[in-house]
C-alpha cells in the first residue's frame, strides 16, 4: 500500500505511473479490440491491496494532482527544449502531451473507476479475473495458518466486494508454493518446533480457489526465468549459490494438472508457465523489451520524470541514449509480435501431438506499459495474430473445461524468484523482517481468541490491517534487490510499531480501562491512513468448521 504513505519517489506516484502506463491502456487496448470484433480472454490479476487503492477516493486525489504535474512538465520541458534548439525533443513533449490527455479522458469516460471497469469486461466474458494474496503476503513463510487463511479470505471477500463474483482462481504471490509438511520457522523463537503445515492448495479449496500458477520448473525440471535477474541490477540480486531443488519427475507444462499434498485433504488445478514464450518477453537480454528501438525505462528528465530517450544499446549508460522514436518502437511492436505468435503456433503444434495442449504465458502486469512501454501495443498484435495463425484464445476458468486435468501430482516447495526457491525474501538481509513477522502473527493469534467487546473488536481489526500489510512480501523484495531498500526497512518498522501500539491498545481494553485520548486518536488515524478492507472481520482467519 503506497497511498497515504508519501508521494515520491516511491509512494503514491508509483501508483499513478502505473495507472497511466499500464492499466488505462491496457484498458483502452481491451475496448479496442472488443470495438472491432475480437474478445481477448486475458486473465488477468488485481491483487486486493492494489484494487482497495485504485477504488479509493484518496487515490482519484493523488491521480488528479499527478496528471497536473506530468502536463506541466510538458509545457516546461518543452520551453526548456524549444530554447536548446532540441527539436527533437520538443516533438516528444507533445507525444507525451497525447499520451496523457487520451488517458485522463479515457480515465473520465469510465468515472474513475479503473476496477470496476475491469469488471464490467468480465461480465461481458473477454477477460477473466483472478484474486492474489490479500496484501500479496509470501504465504510459504509466514508462520501460523491463520495468516494464510487470512491472506486468502480478505482477497475472496475483496474480490466480490469490487468484481461482483468470487474469484476461480488466484495468482500466489510469487507463484510460491509450499507442499504440506512439518514445517519449522527458518527464524525466530519458534524456530526449533516442529509443526505439520497443510499444502497450499489444501487452503484455496478451502476457500473455493480452484486454480493457481506455478513455476514450470517445479513440474519440468528445469531452471526458472527469474523476473529479478533480468529487470533489476546486478548488485542487487540475493548473491546465494544455487539451491539443489527438490524437482519432480519431468512432466509437460503444456497442461493443468491437480495437486495434492501426500496425506492432505483438498486439492487446487495448476497450470504452469510456458518457458518458451515467456523467455521472450522476461528476458532482456534475448526478450523483446530489450529492443534498441523501445523506451529506455531508467533515464528521465527533471524536473518532470518524463522520459525522452530509447534504449539505443545494452551498454547502461545512460548518457548516450538516443532520443526516443515512437513511429520506430511501433513498427517494432508489431515484428515481436509476429514472431511470438510464432513462437506460441510451434509450442502448441509440438505439445499436441500427446493431445490438447495448452500455452500458459502469465506476467506482471506492470511490464505491459510500465516497464515496458510498448506492452500493451504488443499485446494487442499479438491476440489479433491469434486467429490468423489458428490459436485459440482462453481465459483459465474456460480452459478447464477445455483442457481438464487428468493427472494428480504433488508439487515440490519453490517460487518464481531468482534460484526458484525463497532466497529472494529469505536471506540474511531479511531475516530481521521475519523475526518482526513471526512475533506479530503469535500476538495477533492470541488476541483473536481473546478479544471481546466492541472496542476491542475494532482495535484489533486495525491491528489485523498493520499485520497484513507487514506481511506483503514487496518489503524483502526491495530490500534483497537494493531497490527501495530504505523505504522498505522503514515501511516494515512502522507496520511492525503500529501493529504493537494497537496490540497494547487491545490489552488495555481486555483489562477494562477506557482508551486514552492520544490512544483513541491513534487508533482514529491509523483507519484514515491504512484503510484498506472496510468489511474486515479478524475473525476470518479461522478456518471454517468441517
Amino acid at each position: 500500500m503506497v497511498v497515504n504513505h508519501g508521494r515520491w519517489p516511491h509512494g503514491s506516484d508509483w501508483l499513478c505511473e502505473a495507472a497511466f502506463e499500464c492499466y488505462l491502456p491496457l484498458l483502452e487496448t481491451i475496448h479496442r479490440l472488443v470495438g472491432d470484433g475480437i474478445s481477448p480472454k486475458w486473465t488477468i490479476n488485481l491483487s486486493p491491496v492494489l484494487t482497495e487503492q485504485l477504488a479509493s477516493a484518496e487515490f482519484q486525489k493523488e491521480l488528479s494532482f499527478y496528471y497536473e504535474n506530468v502536463r506541466r512538465a510538458c509545457v516546461e520541458g518543452r520551453e526548456q527544449f524549444t530554447k536548446e534548439g532540441r527539436n527533437d525533443l520538443v516533438g516528444l513533449t507533445h507525444f507525451w502531451e497525447e499520451f496523457y490527455e487520451r488517458m485522463w479522458e479515457l480515465h473520465r469516460r469510465i468515472g474513475g473507476d479503473i476496477p470496476g471497469t475491469f469488471g464490467e469486461l468480465q461480465r461481458e466474458h473477454h477477460v477473466e479475473m483472478i484474486t492474489c494474496g490479500a496484501t500479496h503476503g509470501y504465504l510459504p513463510l509466514l508462520s501460523r495458518d491463520e495468516s494464510i487463511h487470512l491472506q486468502l479470505r480478505v482477497a475472496v471477500e475483496t474480490h466480490r466486494r469490487h468484481f461482483g463474483r468470487a474469484p476461480r482462481g488466484i495468482w500466489l504471490p510469487e507463484c510460491a508454493y509450499r507442499p504440506r509438511y512439518e514445517w519449522t520457522a527458518p527464524t525466530g523463537r519458534e524456530r526449533s518446533e516442529r509443526r505439520l503445515r497443510p499444502g497450499i492448495e489444501e487452503m484455496l479449496a478451502v476457500h473455493g480457489l480452484e486454480y493457481f500458477v506455478a513455476d514450470a520448473h517445479l513440474i519440468s525440471a528445469a531452471q526458472p526465468i527469474s523476473f529479478y535477474r533480468e529487470y533489476l541490477p546486478a548488485h542487487g540480486q540475493a548473491d546465494h549459490p544455487p539451491a539443489e531443488l527438490p524437482l519432480a519427475n519431468a512432466r509437460t507444462p503444456y497442461v493443468p494438472y491437480r495437486v495434492a499434498s501426500r496425506g492432505g485433504v483438498g486439492s487446487a488445478t495448476a497450470f504452469f508457465r510456458d518457458p518458451k514464450s515467456t523467455v521472450q518477453v522476461w528476458s532482456r537480454a534475448h526478450g523483446y523489451p530489450g529492443d534498441v528501438s523501445y523506451l529506455e525505462f531508467h533515464k528521465k528528465h527533471f524536473p518532470g520524470g518524463l522520459r525522452f530517450w530509447r534504449i539505443t544499446d545494452a551498454s547502461g549508460d545512460l548518457g548516450g541514449k538516443q532520443p526516443y522514436d515512437p513511429a520506430a518502437a511501433a513498427a517494432q511492436a508489431r515484428t515481436h509480435a509476429r514472431h511470438f505468435v510464432e513462437v506460441l503456433r510451434d509450442t502448441l503444434v509440438a505439445a499436441a501431438k500427446n493431445g490438447p495442449a495448452l500455452v500458459c504465458s502469465p506476467y506482471d502486469s506492470e511490464l505491459f506499459g510500465h516497464w515496458w512501454f510498448e506492452g500493451p501495443m504488443f499485446l494487442e498484435h499479438v491476440t489479433r495474430g491469434l486467429a490468423a495463425a489458428g490459436i485459440t484464445p482462453t481465459t483459465l476458468g474456460e480452459a478447464l473445461e477445455v483442457v481438464p486435468p487428468t493427472e494428480t501430482v504433488a508439487l515440490p516447495e519453490g517460487s518464481w524468484g531468482e534460484g526458484g526457491d525463497h532466497r529472494v525474501w529469505l536471506n540474511p538481509d531479511t531475516e530481521w523482517t521475519w523475526d518482526r513477522v513471526y512475533a506479530a502473527e503469535a500476538e495477533w493469534v492470541e488476541a483473536l481468541r481473546t478479544v471481546d467487546g466492541d472496542d476491542a473488536r475494532r482495535v484489533l481489526a486495525q491491528a489485523t490491517r498493520e499485520l497484513l500489510l507487514l506481511e506483503a512480501s514487496d518489503w524483502q523484495f526491495l530490500i534483497t534487490t537494493w531497490s527501495a531498500r530504505d523505504y522498505a526497512e522503514r515501511r516494515v518498522a512502522e507496520h511492525y510499531a503500529d501493529f504493537k501500539r494497537l496490540s497494547e491498545m487491545a490489552r488495555t481494553l481486555a483489562g477494562g480501562e477506557p482508551l486514552s485520548i492520544e490512544a483513541a486518536e491513534t487508533l482514529r488515524r491509523l483507519e484514515r491512513e491504512d484503510f484498506l478492507f472496510p468489511d474486515l472481520d479478524p475473525t476470518w482467519a479461522l478456518p471454517p468448521a468441517s
